[in-house]
């Protein structure tokens, strides 16, 4: 607290004192002061300001050439994530991710969504059947021309101010290699065309 002559105002704010000597420079401390007053007042406003449901910030990330495995379990696709760091504890976060996906052969491909570590969208595994987000099978009977196109929705509550990351998996059913953006027959003609994946976070102000 300064001392001296002086005291705080009805608003709590120290007023410097002066007398002859001290006028031009107890002016300048005071106005300064009053200055930062005003720049609180604005920022607690634009706080204020924020309305629950309001989209804060919004990232996307797009993947546009081929990812393969023979894993049987879930992997990591190659550069299908997207970080972001919420502005406050209580906000959502939207996840919007777009796999395309099929297997080599006539077997199934399943993929999901995580934060991190944490898996979002995935049903509940009974025995020996996984859980996934979304899953498809080619079928040998349409020479490996299968096409999978998968859109994952997920409302996060992640409660964390810290920087997130969000990614897609893929693994394998009992069979064949799991293939992103490509067919799985990935033949050199009109029917093989490449496709591609993205993911999208929006943060929602809570």
């Amino acid at each position: 607290m300064p001392t001296g002559p002086g005291g705080l105002d009805s608003n709590g704010i120290w007023q410097y004192g002066e007398d002859d000597t001290e006028a031009l420079a107890s002016d300048l401390l005071n106005l300064g002061m009053a200055s930062i007053s005003t720049e609180v007042g604005l920022l607690d406003a634009a706080v204020a300001a924020i309305v629950t449901g309001q989209i804060l910030q919004v990232v996307h990330a797009e993947k546009l050439d081929t990812f393969t495995t023979t894993s049987s379990s879930f992997v990591d696709i190659t550069d299908l994530d997207a970080k972001i760091t919420p502005s406050g504890i209580s906000s959502k976060v939207i996840v919007i991710s777009r796999i395309s996906f099929s297997n080599t052969s006539a077997n199934t491909a399943l993929a999901k969504i995580l934060r991190d570590a944490t898996d979002l969208t995935i049903g509940t595994p009974v025995s020996s059947r996984p859980g996934a987000a979304a899953a498809g099978t080619a079928d040998a009977n349409t020479s490996g021309f299968v096409y999978n196109d998968a859109t994952v929705f997920h409302y996060d509550s992640p409660a964390s101010t810290s920087e997130l990351t969000y990614k897609a998996q893929i693994r394998r059913g009992t069979g064949g290699t799991a293939v992103v953006n490509r067919s799985g027959a990935d033949n050199d003609n009109d029917n093989n065309p490449r496709t591609f994946s993205s993911i999208t976070l929006m943060e929602v102000a809570g």
